[in-house]
C-alpha cells in the first residue's frame, strides 16, 4: 500500500507551546535570546578550539563536535517554535514533519553518544594517564566521533521508518510545538501499542543505558581521584562536574519522555523545551565558565582581535 493511499493527511496543525497570547510574547522574547545565545556560544567554542594551540587534546576535539551538534539540534525545533509563538495558525507539512522528526532524533541521539564518548575520554585520562595518549589517539577520536554520527543515523532511520508506515487518516492536530514520535502515535488510526514499545526500546533504552554508563564512568573517576594530589584532584573535579551537569540536564528529560510506552503527559512540552532549547544554550556556558583552559584561550583570542584592530 502506498503512503498516499494510507494517508489523507498532507499537513499537521501544531497546537504550540501555549494558547495565551501574552505568555506567547514573553516566550518569543526569551526563546529568541536563548537561541541566539546557543548559536553564538557554541560557535565561539568551535572557533576557540580550532584557533587555539593549547586546546588540542581529545576532550576539546569532542567538545567542538558537541557544540556543532548542539547548534544543529537546537535549529531543528527552535526557529519554528519561535516563529509559531507569534502566529495564530501553526502548520507543518507531512514531509516537513517527518523531516523534523528525523533530524531531531538524529542530532539528539548523536549528542547522547558524544556525551558517552566524552565520559570514556575523561575516564581514561584520569584513571590511566600514562596510557592516555596511546589509547585515545587522533585515529581513535575520529572513529569514536564517526561511530556517534552513525549510531544517531541508524536510531533516527528506525524511528522515522516506523512513523512513515503508520496510517494518518483522521485528526491532524498535534498537541506539541514540534513533530515527535509520541504525539504522532496519538494521531495514527491504528493500534500503536507495538510501535510505542519499539519507541521505548529504541529511544528509551539508548537514553537509559548511556546514562548508566556515564554515571558509572564518573563514579570510577571520582573514586580514582583519591590517589591524586589536591591540585590535580580539584582540576579533574571541575572538569567532571561540568560534564555531569550537562549529562543530567540532557538525559533527565530524555528518559522522562522516551522511557515509557505511547502515552503523552501535559508536562511533555515543557520538558521537551528543556532539552531542545535550554540545554544546548547551557552547554557552552557550563564548559567555559568552569574551565580555566577555555577561559585563557578566549582571552588570548580576544587580545589578538584587539591588537589587530
Amino acid at each position: 500500500v502506498s503512503m498516499e493511499n494510507k494517508n489523507n493527511v498532507t499537513e499537521f496543525i501544531l497546537r504550540g507551546l501555549t494558547q495565551d497570547k501574552t505568555v506567547a510574547k514573553v516566550c518569543f522574547s526569551l526563546f529568541l535570546v536563548f537561541y541566539a545565545t546557543t548559536i553564538l556560544g557554541n560557535l565561539l567554542i568551535i572557533i576557540i578550539i580550532k584557533t587555539s594551540e593549547q586546546l588540542n587534546s581529545p576532550m576539546y576535539f569532542f567538545l567542538s563536535y558537541l557544540s556543532f551538534v548542539d547548534i544543529s539540534y537546537s535549529t531543528v525545533a527552535a526557529p519554528k517554535l519561535i516563529c509559531d509563538l507569534l502566529v495564530e495558525k501553526k502548520t507543518i507539512s507531512f514531509v516537513g514533519c517527518i523531516a523534523q522528526l528525523f533530524a531531531g532524533h538524529f542530532f539528539g541521539c548523536t549528542e547522547i553518544f558524544l556525551l558517552t564518548v566524552m565520559a570514556y575520554d575523561r575516564c581514561i585520562a584520569i584513571c590511566k594517564p600514562l596510557h592516555y595518549t596511546n589509547t585515545v589517539n587522533k585515529h581513535v577520536c575520529g572513529w569514536l566521533v564517526a561511530a556517534s554520527w552513525v549510531g544517531g543515523f541508524v536510531h533516527s532511520v528506525v524511528q522515522t521508518l516506523q512513523t512513515i508506515q503508520l496510517p494518518f487518516c483522521g485528526p491532524n492536530e498535534i498537541d506539541h510545538y514540534c513533530c515527535d514520535v509520541h504525539p504522532l502515535l496519538k494521531l495514527a488510526c491504528t493500534d500503536t501499542y507495538i510501535p510505542g514499545v519499539i519507541v521505548a526500546a529504541n529511544s528509551g533504552v539508548i537514553s537509559l543505558s548511556c546514562f548508566v554508563v556515564l554515571i558509572v564512568s564518573y563514579a570510577v573517576i571520582l573514586v580514582s581521584l583519591r590517589r591524586r594530589s589536591s591540585e590535580g584532584r580539584l582540576k579533574a573535579l571541575y572538569t567532571c562536574t561540568s560534564h555531569i551537569t550537562v549529562v543530567v540536564l540532557f538525559f533527565g528529560p530524555c528518559i522522562f519522555i522516551y522511557m515509557r510506552p505511547s502515552t503523552t503527559f501535559p508536562a511533555d512540552k515543557m520538558v521537551s523545551v528543556f532539552y531542545t532549547v535550554i540545554t544546548p544554550m547551557l552547554n557552552p556556558l557550563i564548559y567555559t565558565l568552569r574551565n580555566e583552559e577555555v577561559k585563557n584561550a578566549m582571552k588570548k583570542l580576544w587580545s589578538r582581535k584587539v591588537k589587530r584592530s
